[in-house]
């Protein structure tokens, strides 16, 4: 872009919406550019704060007016996926919510709540504590800053029933690259008493087209909860060996498919557990990387866990109301001879399971966060395949995994989050960002573990933002479709240029 361009643009936005809407310091571009991955940081063009679904319109009309893009964000916390860095330098930051931070309305008796942008997991918990917690929103294990509904719209996720939390989405308001606003559903008929219960309304689903897109800027959805149960009930089973894997998923399979446990199981490696506790022990390593066996068992032993940890949750009136089902669980894992339970009041007081109890009861955490100092240097990335549910197939993945982080030179750090068919098996991966020779050897990880867990079957899903374009390479044929659907609705590249590859 030509200097003259953007300065005409920021003055344009600053007489639209006002000059706390807009800023272009060095110090905001660093801030909004910088990012813990591998990629680097970004150069953006500077930052704009929208208060107002008509202050997004009128952002998007003068951007286009002006050649220039935005690069819309809500809270700038998906952390190891990109922070508030766009794909691409030079685009403009439209960070949604600074100021478009508000819960619009919670109907208790329809149980949803709609949100802005910048409404956040603590803020919504806050929110649904102060009317009494009849309702219970379905949290992440990320950080409470988190937005609801950029989260959502990646295809994020949680761990109680309505872990779904795109799914969970209703009624969207979208404004699309020309300024005009969009709502799906029900909400095209204005004025609708269903706009934010019924999905299926005439026509197309058109929700879908705006997750993990750039075809149109997100201002408000309702996010649907679930009623408080009177009794959430953890339980916790630890595992010895790394290979117990596949029988583990066998155990859970079919409590899944049955819907036994109401919640998501999660199967938690060793080294993601320890790992939110303490920080690499260099001096019982002398620098190996990965961790030597016998240094990680000397971890589990100090830490209290196992090669996994499987934690799950039961709902019900009362604490005792449930006692014979976590009967019926504890007889099929100990069945197996291999596992050791951990009861509901032990994940009460240990630090590493009652991060479990929380996803499951609703309660933003940041207990987690502490992957991300397990290495010096601040840098960190996620790795985000699926598993079918079978525990030879999920085997093989952490054989394929494992092997290729050793070869070069980190460590396997893996939570398998267990539907009925499939897990989605979130690998963190923290690195010295400040090592030039340990950025390329993530880099040069990243790429055998794209490769060879597509060989496998295996594809990513979620994906940093440093390598959404590259990931799309992969798929020509939707690459191809995406990029028809954004020259209709964008034929400009205004919104988010090259967001998961969508040119």
């Amino acid at each position: 872009m030509s200097r003259e361009f953007s300065t005409e643009f920021f003055s344009a936005l600053e007489s639209s919406i006002g000059p706390d809407g807009v800023d272009t310091t060095p110090e905001a571009c660093a801030r909004y550019g910088s990012n813990r991955l591998p990629g680097g940081d970004r150069q953006v063009a500077g930052v704009v704060m929208p208060a107002t679904t008509a202050d997004v319109a009128a952002a998007v009309r003068l951007a286009g007016e002006h050649g220039m893009t935005l690069w819309p964000t809500s809270t700038g916390q998906n952390l190891g996926l990109g922070e508030f860095s766009p794909v691409r330098s030079g685009q403009v930051v439209l960070h949604l919510g600074k100021r478009m931070n508000r819960v619009l309305d919670v109907d208790e008796r329809l149980g949803f709540a709609v949100v802005e942008p910048g409404v956040t997991f603590w803020q919504l918990r806050a929110e649904l504590r102060a009317r009494g917690d009849k309702l219970m929103l379905s949290s992440t294990s990320g950080p409470p800053e988190g937005s609801i509904l950029g989260n959502a719209l990646d295809r994020g996720a949680g761990y109680t029933p309505y872990f779904d939390h795109f799914g969970m989405l209703c009624g969207l308001e979208v404004v699309l690259a020309d300024g005009s606003v969009l709502h799906t559903g029900d909400g095209l008929l204005p004025g609708a008493a269903t706009r934010f219960v019924n999905k299926s309304g005439f026509g197309p689903l058109l929700d879908g087209m705006f997750s993990q897109s750039n075809f149109g800027i997100a201002t408000q959805a309702a996010i649907w909860l679930m009623p408080r149960p009177p009794a959430v009930v953890g339980f916790a089973f630890t595992f010895p060996e790394d290979d117990d894997l596949a029988e583990i998923i066998e155990l859970v399979r079919p409590l899944k498919l049955s819907n036994a446990v109401p919640t998501l199981i999660k199967v938690t490696s060793d080294v993601y557990a320890f790992g939110t506790r303490c920080t690499y022990p260099f001096e019982r390593t002398g620098g190996a990387i990965p961790l030597p066996d016998t240094v990680r068992r000397e971890l589990r032993e100090q830490h209290g866990t196992g090669a996994w940890t499987v934690t799950g949750a039961l709902y019900g009136p009362s604490a005792e109301a449930v006692a014979p089902a976590i009967e019926r669980i504890r007889a099929v894992f100990e069945g197996s001879g291999r596992a050791t339970y951990h009861p509901h009041d032990r994940m009460l007081d240990d630090p590493l399971l009652r991060i479990h109890l929380d996803t499951f009861s609703g309660e933003p955490t940041d207990s987690e966060l502490g992957l991300l100092n397990w290495r010096p240097g601040g840098g960190a990335t996620w790795f985000l395949p699926a598993t079918p549910m079978i525990g030879e197939v999920a085997q093989r993945q952490q054989e394929l995994s494992r092997r290729i982080l050793t070869e070069h030179g980190f460590e396997y750090v893996v939570e398998f989050v267990c539907g009925p068919r499939a897990a989605r098996a979130l690998h963190i991966i923290p690195f010295d960002r400040s090592d030039p020779a340990e950025v390329a050897r993530m880099n040069a990880a990243y790429d055998a573990l794209v490769a060879a867990h597509d060989a496998a079957g295996f594809p990513i899903g979620r994906t940093p933002v440093d390598r959404q374009e590259w990931a799309m390479q992969r798929l020509p044929q939707f690459q191809d479709v995406t990029s028809r659907i954004k020259g209709a609705l964008d034929p400009h590249g205004i919104i988010a240029p090259g967001k998961y590859g969508i040119r």
